[in-house]
């Protein structure tokens, strides 16, 4: 169950392009991080998009399940992406942030899954923190916590 996996902290983590040089998004990131301890972040540097695309792939562990996110992928409120999260169980998923030029349309097209995370656009550090956030809200709702009111 998927629940147990947040409570083990097994079942995700996040390849994104870049560094958080805002410090107020570094500290939310802190805080979101302790609430998700065992959350690996691992970042890759900044460059073309075929480069970046590379190093991606590079950092994938061959039993993780790619999710790009993407602003043409699927936008779900936070209860229906709970739910889509409980549905992997406890297969590891690596969501995958591309830097400001995003993620190359072969590495979207190449992903289990496209996420949106609105129809905004958001800068790279930002869609990390909100990426993390959600996390940590998806597992408060599985677990019938008070942090989401629905």
């Amino acid at each position: 169950m998927l629940l147990q996996c947040f409570l083990r902290n097994c079942a995700f983590r996040i390849i994104a392009v870049g560094k958080v040089r805002k410090g107020w998004i570094q500290d939310g990131l802190a805080i979101y991080q302790k609430r998700l301890p065992g959350l690996m972040i691992t970042e890759v540097r900044d460059a073309s998009l075929q480069r970046e695309a590379e190093a991606i792939r590079a950092a994938l562990n061959s039993n993780e399940t790619l999710v790009a996110l993407s602003e043409e992928g699927e936008a779900l409120a936070s209860v229906s992406f709970a739910k889509r999260l409980e549905k992997y169980g406890s297969q590891r998923l690596a969501f995958v942030i591309g830097g400001a030029d995003g993620l190359s349309a072969e590495l979207k097209n190449s992903a289990h899954w496209q996420l949106s995370l609105s129809p905004l656009t958001f800068p790279h550090e930002l869609a990390r923190l909100l990426l993390v956030e959600q996390l940590y809200r998806a597992q408060t709702i599985l677990q019938g916590g008070k942090y989401h009111r629905s």
